[in-house]
Parts: structure tokens; C-alpha cells; sequence
């Protein structure tokens, strides 16, 4: 049985995730992490859903205001020996959940060509593939993506 817990980035949990994500990302990403990871900070991320499965933080999440009436999705992360059980899609879900209950209307996120799994993922979820935004414009291999909520 899974938990969901919101919380926001001071969560210890969350940091641990977050930890191993940017583990996975430094390799995926090669040279490009650097500039990838400016982007990321965790600090003051007051939006955050980790996903419990018997006391164990198994994946996060969360949303940070991007825009009037717009949020963006950040810090998307599934352990890799939980993965392909749908974890990933349930800590999405709730994070739309909640950006809709704070009054948000739309949410974008951006992530990497070398992360199929991640695009699948957001495809499986009905968000659509947008012209990259902000400091990901120009940037070869991000991809972007929108839904509304």
C-alpha cells in the first residue's frame, strides 16, 4: 500500500530522493548536468509529495509557481528498483491535484532526451509536447511538455 505525503523541500526524505535523482541525472546528462542542475536547487520548494510504500520513500515530486496561473512540475524521481509499477503517475497525478486546489490552471515541465522513461511517462499522462520555455529554449535536448488541470 502506497502513502502519499505532502510536505515541502525541508523534508529529509525529499533531500534523500532528490540525492539519488541527481545521481542519475549527473550520468545521463554528461557535460550538460551542470547547467541542467542550476536549475534544479531545492531550496524553498514549498510543494513537495513523496511516496511511501511501507516507511519507505520510494519516489517525489514537486511544484514550484512559474507563471500567473501556471506551475511547473520539478524533481520527478522514482527509485529505480520501484519503477514500472505506475509510482511515477501517482505522484504526478497528485502533484496536478494539488497545483488545481492552489488555483493553477496549467502545468508545464521540461525534461531530457535522454530520459525516454520520463517522456513516456508524460506522454502516458496526456501532457502535450510544447516549444521549449525560459532558459530551456535553446537547449537541443530538453523536451517540453503542458497539460491543463
Amino acid at each position: 500500500m502506497y502513502i502519499i505525503k505532502r510536505t515541502n523541500s525541508n523534508d529529509p526524505h525529499f533531500q534523500n530522493l532528490v540525492i539519488e535523482l541527481d545521481r542519475d541525472l549527473a550520468i545521463r546528462d554528461g557535460a550538460e548536468h551542470a547547467f541542467f542542475a542550476q536549475y534544479n536547487k531545492i531550496s524553498s520548494i514549498n510543494h513537495v509529495v513523496v511516496l511511501y510504500e511501507n516507511d519507505l520513500a520510494i519516489g517525489c515530486g514537486a511544484i514550484k509557481a512559474y507563471a500567473e496561473n501556471i506551475v511547473e512540475i520539478k524533481r520527478m524521481f522514482v527509485l529505480e528498483t520501484k519503477r514500472g509499477k505506475g509510482i511515477a503517475s501517482i505522484v504526478l497525478q497528485e502533484l496536478e491535484k494539488w497545483a488545481k486546489e492552489l488555483g493553477y490552471k496549467k502545468c508545464i515541465l521540461e525534461t531530457g532526451i535522454k530520459q525516454p522513461e520520463a517522456i513516456s511517462l508524460y506522454t502516458k499522462n496526456h501532457y502535450t509536447r510544447i516549444k521549449n520555455y525560459g532558459q530551456y529554449a535553446d537547449i537541443a535536448s530538453s523536451v517540453c511538455f503542458e497539460k491543463e488541470v
